[in-house]
């Protein structure tokens, strides 16, 4: 999972200032690497590197971003390595001149790298898949042959992109002297959101992957880019955009909504902080349900995600909410740690307990979902520590067992502390008096009152069905192999001392 921006202003030369502002916004959705690229009069100017948006750029590389248009990334890696030089947006000279940034995973990256050797004589120069898709969109372009480049162009270069690419893609381009334009993979799996800014001045226009990210910088969300729909910006301000794909139906990623998304957003017109506050009261319906016997003080979230869903679920309970968590804000999302050894130890930094919160109560713990089970067994043991009579532990989400193979970090089923375990033995896996996780038919529900038009979502991490249907057991096998924590901490050795070219210093 990543973010990504793209701005166009048809008057200030300063864009880089406000992509800076809007890939702090979404910062949630990646802190191992953050770039930014602007054009002006011909020319790219790139600043990228591993960390936080706050500590990639200075003040001296901001004043070297400049230009009309730009675009942004933020990273989250999902491939096994952290490495500087996968840091985005990538770049090619050929044709015209591309830079690009991509959020999501190709699942057919190994035979489309063959491709572009073999049959588009294109290089490529890292192991992300986010550069393959850059060079089978320049290698689609560059067929046209043509002295300049026009929005039917990219229409073109992306309906062949979407025959030859599978998996979950949402991307941004820019092409110096033209203007920027975003994309969208047939099924919808990744966001993509447009909006503009109106002033005396002129007109920006802004794509980005939450709308937080535009309505937080004054932009008036416009509408969702569609499901295998390409749309273009020129620097004139001409908005076009084409439906690239025959076959196209939305299938957002449920997760989005669960866990990745800021509750402020509005993805495929569906509030986020509202499907939150109705996948609470599903849980809450559940409890009353399966545990009616069962005694319980108070309720508390762990810290941030979960919170919207907790609420709800206390006021529909009738038991007191507490916050028996206090974050330190300063330590970066545990779920997207790279290794088990570092989630294990951030999560003692992340989380302290306030005892007298605790102490010889019954505690029901609400977390958006339980993943390897690291955060919740911890969670747990600070919990009792803290004194908790009891400790009940519930997820507004269902148990993940299979691999999310779209861009999100859960690769290895059995690195899942609900792979081939019972709900019972989960519990006693994290340490929990008892455990109790939300159906998914009611988390389907939750999201989907939201925007009935959507009849579909990509459950894959749930149920196992991958909407793609291009994923098989060797698939699954090649990728547990480039994505468990062992070959994480494989790939962290001598990834400081590599060297990136092409950037503001």
């Amino acid at each position: 999972m990543c973010g990504i921006v793209g701005i166009l202003s048809t008057t200030k030369k300063d864009v880089g200032v406000y992509i800076y502002d809007a890939l702090s916004i979404i910062q949630h959705r990646g802190q191992d690497a953050a770039g930014i690229t602007t054009a002006s009069k011909g020319r790219f100017y790139m600043r990228k590197g591993n960390g936080l948006v706050r500590n990639v750029f200075r003040t001296r590389h901001m004043t070297q971003l400049i230009g009309d248009m730009g675009i942004g990334h933020i990273r989250y890696p999902t491939a096994g390595s952290s490495s500087c030089a996968e840091a985005q947006p990538f770049y090619v000279n050929s044709p015209y001149g591309i830079a690009f940034a991509h959020n999501g995973n190709l699942t057919n990256a190994e035979a489309l790298a063959k491709e572009l050797f073999e049959q588009d004589l294109r290089h490529t120069n890292t192991n992300s898949d986010s550069e393959i898709l850059l060079n089978v969109l320049a290698s689609e372009i560059a067929k046209e042959q043509k002295h300049r480049i026009n929005e039917i162009d990219i229409f073109k270069a992306v309906t062949k992109l979407h025959q030859r690419v599978k998996g979950a893609y949402a991307a941004i381009g820019m092409v110096p002297g033209y203007g920027i334009f975003g994309f969208r993979d047939p099924h919808g799996i990744r966001p993509l959101i447009l909006g503009e800014r109106i002033t005396d001045k002129g007109t920006k226009y802004m794509i980005a992957s939450e709308s937080v990210a535009l309505t937080a910088l004054g932009y008036k969300v416009k509408r969702n880019v569609k499901p295998g729909e390409a749309v273009v910006i020129d620097r004139k301000g001409n908005v076009h955009a084409h439906q690239c794909s025959e076959k196209s139906e939305l299938n957002p990623c449920i997760f989005e909504f669960v866990y990745f998304a800021r509750p402020d957003s509005i993805i495929d017109n569906i509030s986020v902080y509202k499907s939150r506050l109705r996948m609470g009261e599903k849980l809450a319906e559940k409890i009353k349900s399966v545990w009616p016997e069962e005694t319980i003080d108070v309720v508390m979230p762990v810290p941030d995600t979960s919170r919207t869903a907790a609420l709800q679920l206390a006021n529909a309970i009738d038991v007191k909410y507490r916050e028996g968590f206090i974050k330190n804000r300063y330590i970066a999302r545990t779920f997207i740690m790279p290794g088990q050894k570092q989630r294990k130890k951030s999560v003692r930094q992340k989380l302290s307990a306030i005892e007298l919160e605790f102490k010889d109560k019954n505690v029901l713990l609400v977390d958006d979902s339980i993943v390897r089970g690291t955060t919740s067994k911890e969670i747990v043991q600070m919990a009792r520590a803290a004194g908790a009579k009891k400790v009940f532990f519930a997820s507004a989400a269902p148990p993940v067992r299979y691999p999310n193979v779209y861009g999100i970090d859960m690769a290895s089923k059995n690195e899942f502390v609900a792979h081939n375990k019972t709900d019972n033995e989960i519990c006693q896996s994290i340490g929990a008096d008892k455990l109790i996780y939300q159906d998914l038919e009611d988390l389907i529900w939750s999201v989907q009152q939201g925007n009935p038009d959507v009849l579909q979502f990509d459950c894959s991490c749930f149920d196992g069905k991958y909407i793609t249907n291009d994923i098989d057991n060797n698939y699954l096998r090649s990728i547990e192999a480039l994505r468990s924590d062992d070959a994480k901490e494989k790939n962290v050795i001598n990834e400081n001392s590599e060297l990136i070219y092409n950037q503001v210093d």
